[in-house]
């Protein structure tokens, strides 16, 4: 599948990590908010506008997360966000946390399409037309 991609660097603070120094495991999920959230709005679906046109927004039905080596205070990391696969009302991505081209974390991640009420919705048809441009698997 030709998956519409994005890439995002963050800084590791302070307050990313414990006492040692290394990022605590939380902090990967607000990493991974930032990839996913830069991702959308690249394609043209900041959650602002989401809200105001389509009457929803994008919230995470499932995650499971890799953690395979840790970052550390003052590392600079890459977070790579994919969109693998795309459902009715839903989308899938797979998420890389990476520093210096070493993958630490790997998150498979759904997120639901919740309308008013929050109740989950078919993707709006401008939200699924832009997935449509990218063939494979569940388009």
């Amino acid at each position: 599948m030709t998956e519409p991609a994005g890439r995002i660097r963050a800084r590791i603070y302070h307050e990313d990590t414990d006492a040692g120094g290394i990022v605590y495991h939380t902090a990967y999920l607000r990493f991974a908010e930032r990839g996913r959230t830069e991702l959308l709005r690249t394609l043209g679906h900041d959650h602002r506008s989401l809200r105001v046109r389509e009457g929803g927004g994008f919230v995470v039905r499932s995650m499971v997360i890799d953690y395979a080596a840790a970052a550390r205070l003052d590392d600079e990391v890459e977070i790579e966000t994919k969109v693998v696969d795309v459902k009715g009302a839903s989308l899938f991505m797979r998420q890389t946390v990476m520093h210096e081209g070493r993958t630490l974390v790997s998150m498979d991640v759904r997120l639901a399409f919740l309308g008013a009420g929050g109740r989950a919705m078919r993707l709006p048809a401008a939200v699924r037309e832009t997935f449509d441009r990218y063939p494979g698997e569940g388009n």
